[in-house]
């Protein structure tokens, strides 16, 4: 059975928005796309690259997607993995539209994008690895679709931008299954979904009258 594993980006207050450069995504006059780079090093790069390492097809929004269509296809460096083994996956596109999709091995959800999703995620496969797409991320845990959330969080706050939680989003418990941090103050916690929030209290109990009369009395 297939699983959607959400691996992404996020600055301390939670912003995802263009992590990879000033032009990635700069929709709503966003102005610090790149955010991410002086904080990578080797180290770091190998715990993405144990992310990739698994057999995974990508589950991108439409506007990630050709951000990635527009990059990908045209590494020619052999030196690079991830394009190798982005540009040989399939690519699964969630789009509100029926736009032509000219990356190789991609194809639409269609119209009922949760079907679809349930459909594929009853399949025998690898599992789906969502990229960015900020807005999808949000269908999907409205839905309940994540199974696996990876999040590396970097010591920057941006204070504006798309957010890994948008508006809306529903409330969830999750369990810590894995955490690291880097030299470089990256933080990588991946997690699973526990159910429902759960609450308590640290509110004092109230005192009752007889406690009240003890007080009263040794005063």
């Amino acid at each position: 059975m297939r699983r959607i594993i959400v691996a992404a980006f996020i600055s301390l207050d939670g912003v995802m928005q263009a992590p990879g450069g000033p032009q990635e995504d700069p929709t709503g006059g966003f102005a610090l796309g790149g955010w991410t780079h002086p904080y990578f090093d080797e180290a770091l790069g190998a715990s993405m690259g144990a992310i990739f390492d698994r057999p995974f097809d990508l589950l991108l929004g439409r506007k990630t997607y050709d951000i990635f269509a527009a990059h990908w296809p045209y590494v020619t460096d052999p030196n690079e993995p991830i394009a190798a083994v982005f540009n040989s996956v399939t690519k699964y596109v969630a789009s509100r539209s029926a736009p032509r999709l000219s990356w190789q091995n991609s194809r639409l959800l269609g119209k009922d994008i949760i079907a679809s999703l349930k459909a594929l995620k009853g399949e025998d496969g690898p599992d789906l690895l969502v990229q960015g797409s900020s807005e999808l991320l949000q269908t999907l845990w409205k839905n309940a679709l994540v199974d696996e959330l990876s999040v590396l969080i970097f010591p920057v706050v941006l204070a504006t931008g798309k957010r890994l939680f948008g508006k809306g989003t529903a409330p969830a418990g999750l369990k810590l299954v894995k955490a690291q941090s880097y030299p470089t103050g990256v933080i990588v916690a991946t997690y699973t979904p526990e159910g429902a929030v759960r609450t308590g209290s640290f509110q004092l109990a109230e005192p009752s009258a007889a406690e009240l009369e003890r007080r009263r009395d040794l005063n």
